[in-house]
């Protein structure tokens, strides 16, 4: 049995209203509602899609979570080896040996089964410096991309930079390995919704340019595909719905005396060494750990009081949404749709790390969205950074510390489940679809039918 060749394109926050101003994809086909997993953030979400399980059976139950056996809080690791079950690579090589996947900057890709594999990876130097990079593999590969297309734009795909540049860059290397090496399934990853629509809210002239913006980067590759006879499926994870108030989660569990910080040159990082209870905020959710299941009511009570906040789940509750994982918080918090949660646990701007006025995803214990900003409120943020630049040039240390801590900011976000199909994630195909609505659980079956390894 011989695959037929499937292009999946993740362009996520992609939703019916966004479709709208989208002609290319328009194009494909009509759409079908695709139903998203609690979290419906990225690395859940595509954990999800790629081997048909919900988190409590993957084990991805955020971007991050507190991984008890080391005692740290870590969001957005890489290693393939997290993502607990069989892959879509797995089940088609067991009807066809060979069956060869390229994986283009979806996630958890490093250590990953896959023959051709590209993923942001900085180059962290020596002196605390960090340039922009990927990795790939095989390995030249990387040399082969940097030439042709120039460094992976680090700085466009996260950070107040981020932009259209990195999706286009993603789009240029999915086009040459598409060309070059004919793998049997093609995996992309397309950031670009994800910027202006948290910044801004996904009501605004802003998301329709950014929609316009994707979709125009997006159609050589669309007929590139359709050209080598490929079937092309586009799909997304989530969809961003405006948001005006965020929830500062763990200040209020610190107030209680449940979160617990040390100092350090005169700054506080969070301990969950010795916290009773502490929260990782991601986005619209929250995992609570509680050291003592005694606290549990307490800390329970005390965070669904807050102004914000949907629900808070146990251990039931997570059962009843497919999060029951060893991995998951005690509790859950999930934030009502006009509401967010933000990792800060300093009661004093004064006392907050370094790290909290950068852009620093694997230092912060929780998501900051506010990264996408440069501080509105410093006047010479600008010329900060200019000089931070200078000195880097310069090869010289340096910081950035341009990212304002008033969250304010923030008028997008996403993690609940969709209150409106028209707000929620999207699949269409040029391919025809059997059905109108699919669970993310369904899509791995559904892309093995479509490359022919599957039967209905």
């Amino acid at each position: 049995m011989t695959a037929k060749p499937l292009v999946v394109i993740d362009v996520v926050g992609l939703t019916p209203r966004l479709l709208d101003h989208m002609p290319n994809l328009r194009a494909l086909g009509a759409p079908a509602t695709l139903g998203t997993v609690l979290p419906a953030v990225t690395c859940s979400v595509q954990s999800t899609l790629l081997t048909g399980r919900q988190p409590r059976d993957h084990g991805i139950v955020g971007n991050g979570w507190y991984f008890r056996d080391l005692g740290e809080i870590m969001l957005w690791r890489q290693h393939n080896g997290l993502v607990e079950g069989p892959k879509i690579w797995d089940d088609a090589r067991a009807v066809q040996p060979g069956y060869k996947v390229a994986n283009i900057c979806w996630w958890y890709a490093m250590g990953a089964a896959t023959e051709i594999t590209v993923t942001p990876r900085p180059i962290y130097h020596a002196d605390g410096r960090k340039s922009p990079d990927c990795y790939t593999t095989p390995p030249e590969l990387r040399v082969d991309l940097t030439r042709e297309l120039g460094r992976f734009p680090l700085f466009s795909y996260w950070g107040p930079k981020a932009g259209i540049e990195s999706s286009r860059w993603i789009v240029a290397a999915a086009r040459r390995i598409f060309a070059k090496e004919r793998p049997d399934l093609t995996l992309v990853y397309v950031p670009h919704l994800d910027y202006d629509l948290q910044r801004f809210g996904p009501s605004g002239p802003e998301a329709i340019a950014a929609a316009r913006d994707v979709d125009q980067a997006l159609g050589p590759l669309l007929d590139d595909a359709s050209a080598a006879g490929a079937t092309t499926v586009v799909l997304s994870e989530y969809g961003i719905v405006d948001v005006s108030r965020p929830i500062d989660i763990n200040r209020a569990l610190r107030e209680e005396g449940l979160l617990s910080v040390y100092r350090q040159a005169g700054m506080e990082y969070l301990d969950p060494w010795t916290s009773r209870a502490f929260a990782v905020a991601d986005h619209q959710l929250a995992h609570i750990y509680v050291r003592d299941e005694a606290d549990a009511p307490a800390v329970r009570k005390l965070i669904s009081s807050l102004p914000g906040v949907d629900q808070v789940l146990d251990a039931d509750g997570k059962a009843g949404f497919g999060l029951d994982h060893a991995r998951s918080g005690e509790l859950v918090a999930i934030a009502e749709p006009d509401a967010w949660f933000t990792y800060y646990y300093w009661l004093n701007d004064a006392q907050a790390p370094d790290f909290a006025r950068g852009v620093d995803i694997h230092r912060k214990p929780g998501y900051d969205p506010a990264e996408l900003f440069l501080n509105p409120h410093d006047r010479w943020v600008k010329a900060k950074a200019g000089l931070a630049l200078a000195r880097k040039e310069l090869g010289f240390r340096y910081t950035m510390p341009v990212v304002p801590l008033d969250p304010s900011c923030v008028r997008g976000s996403h993690g609940r489940l969709p209150d409106d199909p028209l707000d929620g994630p999207v699949l269409l195909s040029d391919a025809a679809l059997d059905q109108d609505t699919y669970a993310a659980t369904e899509v791995k079956d559904l892309l093995l039918r479509l490359a022919g390894l599957k039967t209905p």
